[in-house]
């Protein structure tokens, strides 16, 4: 199973449940500051995704999205669910995002309300995988429902603070005459586009239509075409997520080859190693400059048994600052659990271990920030880490 994982956002109880149904063995996820995922295996594949609740608006989705990538570092992040058509797209089809309205900014003048948007595009490799998902249709094999085959459309999505049900009042009027290239709209997507971009993520934004958002749906209605629209989503999103995941890891091992093929040209000399250590320094060389150096006789430890070596001497110096009370409890346990992360990176061989290292240090000074000493020696470590290739 690839470490690799996506993570998966919903905002409303109905949406999650449609991607829960298709994560096998999950595993609950507590985050430090309460929010709750369950990490598991999407059927029928060996690649991980991580689901939460966000619940409505764009504010939660932007919140908890950036909180997500900050404790998984994920391939992608993907916002799936319900959203309703602002023109004439069918219930049960699919939206995904090609970029995002944020459609709630503008400027009150005499003559009106006048339309000052933001906007975020789709990563470019999130939608070549999405329209390649969509082409192939392999992800209709259980979701489609008896009576209809979804259709998978891509364009604008509009992002606001309201529920939309009319076609005719000032408010859906202004979004259908400033946005009438959009497609369908909803209240979390401008959050999640937003988070993604300032937190470097790809997002994909997935939307089954379950209303027309026209004032025209009913309870009835609803109890139909919510559960199909996010059952549709789901499944679409789910596919797609495997090809991310999929794609990072063919990325991943084309980069090692590369490596390794550079390596063993013509002309070079077998793969160097650059060892990450602190204080007296041991190295093998045939010509040496320099002071307070010294030549070994015996082969140096590779930058793997350094880092870890380096990472249990932080966490005994953390465990004792624990003791001796500078640090509380809670503290400890917070850098603890990213010093684990760290130390799961570390003992891998793969062309992202230092990446994925420097991420988990990363978590480990935030948690120790107001502890000057403790915060010194781990970006010393971030450093060095950040040397080796």
């Amino acid at each position: 199973m690839t470490d690799a994982l996506v993570v998966v956002l919903t905002a409303l109880n109905s949406e999650y449940a449609a991607v829960r149904q298709r994560i096998v063995n999950p595993k609950s996820h507590r985050h430090e500051r309460g929010t709750l995922f369950e990490v598991g295996t999407i059927a029928g594949s060996r690649y991980r995704a991580a689901l939460a609740l966000t619940g409505k608006g764009n504010h939660s989705a932007a919140v908890l999205a950036e909180r997500a990538i900050d404790e998984f570092a994920p391939v992608a992040v993907l916002f799936v669910g319900v959203a309703g058509a602002l023109w004439d797209t069918p219930l049960g089809d699919i939206v995904v995002a090609t970029h995002v309205y944020a459609y709630h900014g503008g400027t009150s003048e005499d003559d009106g309300l006048k339309a000052r948007p933001r906007v975020w595009e789709i990563d470019h490799g999130v939608y070549q995988l999405a329209a390649r998902v969509a082409r192939e249709r392999s992800w209709l094999d259980s979701a489609a429902a008896v009576d209809a085959v979804p259709e998978v459309h891509f364009g604008p999505i509009a992002a606001g603070e309201v529920v939309h049900n009319s076609r005719r009042s000032a408010e859906a009027a202004w979004v259908r005459r400033n946005y009438n290239d959009a497609m369908a709209i909803e209240m979390e997507a401008a959050g999640v586009a937003q988070a993604g971009h300032l937190s470097g993520s790809p997002v994909a934004i997935v939307r089954g239509i379950s209303d027309r958002a026209d004032g025209t749906k009913t309870t009835g209605d609803d109890r139909v075409w919510q559960p199909r629209a996010a059952r549709n989503a789901a499944a679409f999103a789910m596919r797609l997520a495997e090809e991310l995941i999929r794609e990072r890891e063919l990325a991943v091992r084309d980069r090692k080859n590369e490596n390794r093929d550079h390596n063993e040209g013509a002309g070079n000399p077998a793969p160097s190693v650059t060892n990450i250590a602190f204080g007296q320094v041991g190295i093998q060389t045939g010509a040496l400059t320099g002071s307070n150096v010294w030549v070994a006789t015996t082969p140096q430890p590779a930058p793997q048994a350094d880092l870890v070596g380096e990472l249990r001497r932080f966490r005994k110096e953390l465990r004792q600052q624990r003791d001796s009370g500078t640090i509380p409890a809670e503290v400890y346990e917070e850098a603890q659990r990213a010093l684990d992360s760290a130390d799961d990176a570390a003992e891998e061989r793969t062309p992202d271990r230092a990446e994925r290292v420097v991420h988990a240090l990363g978590r480990v000074r935030r948690a120790v920030s107001e502890v000057g000493e403790l915060a010194a020696k781990v970006t010393a470590l971030i450093a060095a880490v950040k040397g080796v290739s």
